[in-house]
């Protein structure tokens, strides 16, 4: 989560332009304490899909892919 805050704070964005997230978990028996960490850091609530994924790369447990809007022209 502090990676994915950090890639939209050099997008000129922030957690909370995020409109859309997919979340990825290896082994959704951790969906919980996931969510748990998931929302600390996602508070505006914006859609998600969740599934588990069979593997991700580099063996992390989950992945966060995002939509955000910024204010970019």
């Amino acid at each position: 989560m502090q990676n994915l805050s950090a890639v939209l704070t050099a997008a000129g964005a922030s957690l909370d332009s995020i409109v859309k997230t997919t979340c990825f978990i290896a082994d959704m028996a951790d969906f919980a304490a996931f969510n748990e960490v998931y929302g600390k850091y996602i508070t505006s609530a914006p859609a998600r899909s969740c599934v588990a994924a069979k593997a991700l790369p580099k063996g992390a447990l989950v992945e966060v892919e995002a939509v955000a809007v910024t204010n970019a022209e």
